[in-house]
């Protein structure tokens, strides 16, 4: 297995995401990033399933290759919904806190979008947004996308399945024509092939795990809770379905041992996972949870 600084992320970048619980790069992380800090490399879309790491596939290039002596924004991350677009621009300046003057400006609806404005003008090297805010940014003449040298759409199809086809015509016809896109989606759709096919040149394509392979059987559900409030919230799931069995990932090893030994402090059958534990540990653990005599496992995602 790679490390990350076999991949060529450079040193400042490593230090943050090693800070940050990171330890082997996952397999979107391991085919996308080396392919993506390559001088020339091409356009790509990338079928992976939300939960795989690509956020970090394609935001630690993007930092690594963000020119900070310059004011004008280079790099465009749509995504469909303002929850990912806040975590996709938390997750990017988590990534460059050793990166001074790097300024990476989230836009996205349901927010005072005179801050946005204000926060753009300072100087925005990479924009995460939302279509319809960004839409809105342009219109108002506050946004102009003729610097952007690179274009990424994050969860490809569900922007799609939410409407926002019209928007992203609208919005990839305002950058320059010599520009990069990547293109990250669950599924290769029709109409994913159909933007691939108009906007992306000679695109790479890289699939982790089975190409196409949906999760139409699984119902998804999401609860918004202050940070705060948020273990107070997961009791009260464990509590609402007693017989549940689940995994509870969090983003640093740190977290994980937090999370699992509260829950075990409160009388919950739970335990940790994560690289600070010995491989025996670790397989201790897993072979509980196989067996159903753990119920609850806190995992380092």
């Amino acid at each position: 297995m790679s490390t990350f600084r076999q991949l060529g992320v450079s040193g400042p970048i490593l230090k943050a995401i090693e800070e940050l619980g990171f330890e082997n790069p996952m397999p979107v992380q391991e085919a996308v990033i080396p392919y993506l800090l390559e001088q020339g490399s091409g356009d790509v879309v990338a079928l992976a399933q939300t939960g795989t790491g690509k956020t970090a596939a394609y935001g630690i290039p993007v930092i690594q290759q963000t020119d900070v002596d310059s004011k004008d924004a280079q790099f465009l991350i749509l995504s469909p919904t303002r929850e990912l677009c806040v975590q996709i621009a938390s997750d990017l300046a988590d990534f460059s806190h050793y990166i001074e003057g790097l300024h990476v400006i989230p836009m996205y609806g349901g927010s005072s979008i005179e801050n946005q404005i204000r926060n753009f003008k300072r100087g925005a090297h990479v924009i995460v947004a939302t279509p319809g805010r960004l839409i809105d940014l342009m219109e108002r003449g506050v946004v102009k996308l003729d610097t952007i040298r690179t274009v990424i759409l994050d969860e490809a199809d569900e922007m799609l399945n939410m409407g926002f086809s019209e928007d992203l015509e609208k919005i990839l016809s305002s950058v320059p024509v010599e520009r990069k896109m990547l293109m990250f989606s669950a599924t290769m759709s029709k109409e994913i092939q159909a933007i691939s096919k108009k906007y992306l040149n000679d695109a790479r394509e890289i699939v982790i795990g089975t190409r196409n392979e949906g999760a139409e059987n699984v119902e998804h559900v999401y609860y918004m809770v202050h940070a705060k409030d948020k273990y107070l919230a997961l009791k009260r799931i464990v509590d609402y379905y007693p017989s549940i069995y689940a995994i509870i990932f969090c983003r640093t090893r740190l977290e994980t041992q937090e999370i699992a030994d509260k829950l075990m402090q409160d009388g919950y059958n739970a335990d940790s996972l994560h690289g600070d534990l010995s491989q025996a540990q670790r397989d201790l653990t897993m072979n509980k949870f196989r067996k159903r005599q753990l119920q609850l496992l806190v995992a380092n995602c």
